[in-house]
């Protein structure tokens, strides 16, 4: 398996996992079984009554007789889908209660991983998770776990009426259960590993059309068409060849079942036909006995197939817990924008090894300073931005906030601001909530205001309450970084990085965008990778990159005096532009 994708869970910490979630919902469980006890227990009143309609039928019995027996059946029939129906509302609450609480320490852990985790898994393998493995688990929980409850209470129950009828009924009835054993066995030995295979496989095939898509132009531009379509195809077979075995397991799987049925019920009327000779039963008894015997093949055959469902859905379950297992993330030190200072030292990366991106940086942010990053592309600008940030752990050297690790700090330590901002569905006001949930509509408005975007906002159709993102209004990319700057003056860090936080705002936003950079970092301690130098020209000092390392540091006016790299980076900018800032 691959190593980088994310945990899966042993199959015994599934199973106390499952335990654990069910603990809270111990009455509403015994509420249930005892229900679905009681309407199996009803129906199994069923073959005895057809017993005695044969009896009756034997001994020319009168037809009042009859009449009643008829008349208790149709009882029974009403007894039993009334509280039935009761039973399986009851397992479908207890299933549905306990997934959506799977659901959302799913989300909670997912949200917690380390990025660094999450990028080498990749995107298919949590997105597969929280979408084919959730719909598995789903699907068996509304469908299977209530069916299944009923099939074994049915099988225990109706071993019991045999007996109770006869014991010699019951034991002619249990030549089918060593093969049935052995099926089963056979089968689980075999689904495991397979379900597991297909689940890995069909993140791996998610992963490869999700880097497909999302990298199409790019897959254009370079004429990479079909190796990307290759690969699709043969993640996909890959996917294909594991259903098909799955299929063909299952095919075997019911072959083998049939043989039971086939020797249990020649085993149970043999049984019958001795005993009515030898005048121990009668026709109609040994008619229940029959009957009973072939009311199991249905839930027997139900409880046996949904093996199938149940080791799909044990497979997804077990990659849901590998990640609800993983430890939350710490609880962090809050820290005082007075108090923020960064300190690199040593700082070398390297995201292959022996494949430096950075090489022995040393850095000092005093608190309040705004610190611009520039340098040509793959100088190792977002590379250092991100180690501040915490977002992945350095190879060798050390990055201190405020006196401790990035990752030791609180939810307003840092707050990372990169170009790929994302709108979410639903009302404006609630995005922007996202960042201070408590935030009055006031605070609200007055953080748009400081970013330049509170006329555009109260334009919209609705105002702050205007659903934006997917199936909703659209943002442009100039608003949708303003949205993002708004959400940072309302989160309130102690530090903030910007990388290329208004690289997609375009020519004509560019300039509003950088003064609402400028309002939204004042007074915090700042480190900004420039796109654009005039960001850097107002920055309280300047660090230049080069191939991973710090080549220079000074303020604008120093280092364009300087004659240096940076010197060079602002002439050739400024003539594409036409003049500085």
């Amino acid at each position: 398996m691959n190593e980088s994708l994310l945990p899966v869970a042993a199959p015994a910490r599934t199973r106390a996992a499952v335990a654990e979630l069910l603990r809270p919902h111990r009455a509403l469980a015994l509420t249930a079984f005892a229900v679905m006890t009681g309407s199996t227990a009803v129906g199994l009143l069923v073959q005895p009554l057809l017993g005695r309609i044969v009896d009756l039928a034997a001994e020319h019995g009168s037809v009042d007789a009859i009449t009643t027996t008829v008349a208790l059946l149709v009882a029974v029939a009403v007894a039993q889908g009334i509280t039935a129906g009761l039973g399986l509302s009851l397992i479908s609450r207890l299933g549905e209660t306990t997934l959506a609480r799977l659901r959302e320490q799913f989300v909670e852990r997912a949200l917690g991983l380390p990025l660094e985790r999450v990028e080498k898994a990749g995107a298919g393998d949590l997105t597969a998770r929280v979408t084919a493995d959730v719909s598995l688990i789903a699907d068996a929980v509304r469908s299977a776990l209530p069916e299944l409850a009923r099939s074994l209470l049915t099988i225990v129950l109706t071993l019991g009426a045999l007996a109770l009828l006869d014991w010699r009924f019951l034991l002619a009835a249990l030549l089918a259960v060593p093969v049935q054993v052995l099926t089963a066995r056979w089968y689980v030995t075999r689904a495991v590993p397979l379900y597991a295979a297909q689940r890995v496989a069909a993140g791996a095939q998610q992963q490869q059309l999700l880097d497909t898509v999302a990298g199409s132009s790019t897959v254009r531009a370079f004429r990479l068409e079909r190796e990307h379509s290759e690969r699709v195809t043969e993640r996909s077979r890959s996917v294909v060849e594991l259903t098909m075995r799955g299929v063909r397991l299952v095919l075997g799987f019911y072959s083998r079942l049939h043989i039971a049925e086939y020797i249990g019920l020649a085993a149970v009327l043999t049984t019958g036909y001795w005993l009515v000779r030898q005048d121990s039963a009668s026709i109609g008894t040994a008619t229940a006995a029959a009957l009973y015997f072939h009311s199991l093949f249905t839930p027997v055959n139900a409880a046996l197939a949904l093996l199938d469902d149940a080791q799909a859905a044990t497979a997804g379950l077990a990659r849901l817990v590998g990640v609800t297992d993983q430890p939350p993330p710490p609880a962090g030190r809050s820290v005082g924008a007075g108090d923020v200072d960064v300190t690199v030292r040593g700082l070398s990366h390297a995201y292959r090894p022996g494949q430096l991106v950075l090489r022995d940086v040393n850095l000092t942010i005093r608190h309040g300073e705004r610190v611009a990053l520039v340098g040509a592309s793959g100088a190792g600008k977002t590379t250092l931005a991100r180690l501040v940030a915490g977002i992945q752990a350095p190879t060798a050297g050390s990055v201190l906030v405020g006196g401790v690790p990035p990752t030791a700090l609180g939810p307003t330590g840092v707050a990372l601001i990169t170009q790929e901002t994302h709108v979410f569905a639903g009302p404006l006001s609630d995005d922007l909530r996202l960042a201070r949930p408590d935030a009055t509509d006031d605070e609200l408005r007055a953080a748009l205001d400081s970013v330049d975007a509170l006329d555009w906002a109260e334009a919209l159709p609705d105002g702050l309450a205007t659903v934006v993102g997917n199936g909703g209004h659209r943002l442009d990319g100039a608003r949708t970084q303003a949205l993002a700057l708004a959400r940072l003056i309302l989160a309130d860090p102690s530090l903030v990085i910007l990388d290329e936080a208004t690289a997609e705002a375009g020519s004509a936003g560019a300039r509003a965008l950088e003064k609402a950079v400028t309002r939204a970092v004042d007074g915090r301690t700042a480190l900004i990778v420039a796109h654009r130098l005039s960001q850097a020209a107002v920055a309280d000092r300047i660090v230049v990159m080069e191939s991973g390392r710090v080549v220079e540091t000074g303020t604008h006016d120093e280092l364009r005096a300087g004659q240096g790299p940076y010197a060079a980076l602002w002439e050739a900018w400024s003539d594409t532009r036409g003049s500085g800032p």
